[in-house]
Formats: structure tokens, sequence, C-alpha cells
């Protein structure tokens, strides 16, 4: 549906946002957004660390493998 995207594609957007918000809010409601990601990108690490590590517990540890302890025929 969209091969490719240009910057010209945005400036109507851009425009539209200026006009409604004005010049004073844009940036401020940028900068919100931009806070908005950040916490959601670090509440993601923070939910899927503790569950690699309870993953990594539950394992049970590996016997040790020893050469002598194979049958000799």
């Amino acid at each position: 549906m969209f091969t490719s995207f240009h910057w010209w594609d945005l400036l109507p957007l851009l425009l539209l946002a200026l006009l409604f918000f004005g010049p004073k809010r844009l940036p401020q409601m940028g900068s919100a957004v931009g806070q908005t990601i950040k916490e959601f990108q670090k509440s993601f690490r923070d939910i899927k660390k503790p569950d690699d590590e309870e993953q990594a517990k539950a394992l049970p540890p590996a016997p040790p493998v020893n050469a002598t302890s194979e049958k000799a025929e």
C-alpha cells in the first residue's frame, strides 16, 4: 500500500498541528510524546527483564558430564 514515506507527506500534518495547537504548545506536546515513549520503553524493559530471570531460576541445573560415568564394554 505505502511504498515510501517522504518529508513532504508529513508537512501538511505538521502545518495542521501548528495551526491547531499554536507555536507555544507544539514543542511541549513533542516533549510530552517523547517522555511517554521513553517511559513505555522503560516499563517494557522492566517487565521483560524480571521474567527472564525467573525463567532462568526455574530451569534445573544441568547434571555434570563425566567421561568415567559411561558404560565401558
